[in-house]
Order: C-alpha cells, then sequence, then structure tokens
C-alpha cells in the first residue's frame, strides 16, 4: 500500500474518533421551538403516587388541569347601585352577598352585549344553573348553591339584566333567555360537561329554553311557580325535548291561580318520562315557598337531594 494513502487513512480514523470522544461531552445549542421542560423528562411515577395521600387526591379531582381564565371586570351602571358594591378583583356583586363570597363573583356578557353579575360557586363537570324570579336577585338561590358547591357541584347563578349588580339595561327586558345562556356558557367553560336546570318563575323558563340550546346533556330539571310563557318567550316546545326527570312545583293561589295553569302547561307538555307535579300548601311564589313556607325546609331539602339523586 502507498505510503501517503496509508497516511491519509490513519488520519480520517484519528479524526473521526476524536469527533466521537468530544462530541460525548460538547452541549448541543437549544432550539427555541423545543420543549425541554421537566414535564418532558423521565418521571419517578412510584414516588410520586406515594407522596399524594388520598385526601389530596380526592381534592385535586376537582380541580380542572388547565383552570380557564378569569372574566374580566367590567365598568357599567348596574340596575340598583344602591345594592351593589364591588369585589377585591373588580367584579360588581350584590351588597346581599355575603362578604366571604364576594371574590366569587364574575362578569358574564349575553350575545347581545349586556354584562351580568354572576357567583361561580364550587368545582367539577356536574353543572347547576340556579335562575332566580323576576324582580327578585341573585341572593334567592344562594343558600342553595352553596350547599350544592359544599357537596361536589359547579354552580353558577346569574342575576338577569335589570336586577340588582347587573346591567342596567331597559331598552330590553325581552330577551332574558339569553342571560340564561350566557350562565350556561359559562359553566361549559369552567369545565361543566352534564348540566342541571333549575329556576324560578321566569327564571325557570328560561332555563328551560336557553338549556336546549347547549350541546351539553341536561340531567335534570326544577321548575319553581314557572310559566309556560314569559312574555314572548314560550318555554312549551324546549321542555318537550327534555327527557331528563323533572320537579314542577307550584303553590296553589299563587297570583289568583294562574301560576298553577301555567306550572300545569309545562308538567304536561314536559318530554320527561321520569317527572312529578309537587303542590305546595304555603301560597308563596318562587324560592318564597321554601323561604318563607311552614314546609320550606323540607321543601328545601327535597329539591337538594333531587339534584344529588340525579347527577348520581
Amino acid at each position: 500500500m502507498d505510503a501517503s494513502l496509508k497516511g491519509t487513512r490513519m488520519a480520517v480514523v484519528w479524526l473521526i474518533l476524536l469527533v466521537i470522544i468530544t462530541g460525548c461531552n460538547t452541549k448541543m445549542p437549544v432550539s427555541p421551538n423545543e420543549d425541554h421542560s421537566i414535564s418532558n423528562q423521565p418521571q419517578h411515577t412510584d414516588s410520586i403516587k406515594d407522596a399524594v395521600n388520598e385526601e389530596s387526591a380526592a381534592e385535586a379531582a376537582n380541580i380542572p388541569t388547565n383552570p380557564p381564565v378569569e372574566n374580566p371586570p367590567v365598568e357599567y351602571d348596574p340596575a340598583w347601585p344602591d345594592s351593589t358594591v364591588k369585589s377585591s378583583h373588580g367584579h360588581l356583586v350584590n351588597s346581599c352577598v355575603p362578604d366571604e363570597l364576594h371574590d366569587k363573583a364574575t362578569t358574564l356578557t349575553t350575545s347581545d352585549g349586556v354584562y351580568l353579575s354572576a357567583l361561580v360557586l364550587g368545582s367539577g363537570d356536574q353543572g347547576v344553573l340556579l335562575a332566580h324570579e323576576q324582580g327578585y336577585s341573585i341572593c334567592s338561590f344562594l343558600d342553595m348553591g352553596i350547599e350544592l358547591a359544599d357537596s361536589g357541584y359547579l354552580v353558577v347563578i346569574p342575576e338577569y339584566r335589570n336586577h340588582g349588580a347587573s346591567q342596567d339595561f331597559p331598552e330590553d327586558n325581552q330577551n332574558i333567555d339569553r342571560d340564561a345562556d350566557a350562565a350556561l356558557s359559562e359553566l361549559k367553560r369552567l369545565g361543566a360537561q352534564r348540566l342541571f336546570l333549575a329556576g324560578a318563575s321566569c327564571g325557570g323558563s328560561t332555563a328551560i329554553i336557553a338549556g336546549v340550546r347547549q350541546d351539553l346533556p341536561i340531567e335534570g330539571l326544577i321548575i319553581l311557580s314557572s310559566p309556560a310563557q314569559c312574555g314572548p318567550l314560550d318555554a312549551i316546545p324546549s321542555v318537550e325535548k327534555i327527557e331528563a326527570p323533572s320537579l314542577f312545583v307550584f303553590s296553589p293561589g299563587d297570583y289568583g291561580g294562574s301560576i298553577e295553569k301555567e306550572v300545569r302547561k309545562l308538567y304536561q307538555a314536559s318530554g320527561a318520562a321520569d317527572k312529578e307535579l309537587i303542590v305546595d300548601e304555603s301560597g308563596y311564589h318562587g324560592t318564597d315557598m321554601y323561604h318563607r313556607g311552614e314546609q320550606g325546609d323540607a321543601l328545601r331539602s327535597r329539591l337538594i337531594d333531587f339534584v344529588k339523586m340525579v347527577f348520581n
């Protein structure tokens, strides 16, 4: 073999060895498009599992992996300024809400641009809408909302337009179904995968109408003194589509007996095979049946137990 060729080959061999040796100890440049976070590195999963006790796991089950961004506060004229305060996050909230719950307030925006004050209580993928009657406030359902949230459900209580800390919008009080839409959309945004609809008076009518427009399954329905038609909003075509277990509650003599007729219309039109018509003898309307009636505590417990039974 030619001496010069042999020398060339030896030089190449030594060069390759040098590249291999130095390459093992040389840091490669990091691309800005690559993910080098610890989440992509090998994990000691057994030790992590051992460090998490049962109580922590139960708490973590209700915490979304990626918590949604909080709705920003908005400046607007509330319907009842003398009953409106501001949370530490800047959201307007009805002063009837206890101080310790002010930071549960959020601001919703309807499809027609109206700002609503709302409370978000609890967490999880089982969502509950509690819609108050016209002329009342966000606190009408607050006690039920707190108990349901403590029981592991995600609860949204909106305050309808022209009420409480929600926007004063006297130009329009006919499209309140959009207020229910906004509350249901918030439940979905926060992770709800199943819905329970509950409402009093026109709050119940609009919950029915908005509920069937969602693409989430409706697991149950509670109606308290709700008319079949609230202004231009007709709930009959929508309640026909709700096949989930349903309770319809009214009190004889409420509005001269007219509310009984309306609730019976909804009950008869309901598409649910499992439905019940409850007669409350208190004479009160909507949430007042369980707030002020002699058998109010029993009725309230029955309503809460019904939500739990349906979801479980």
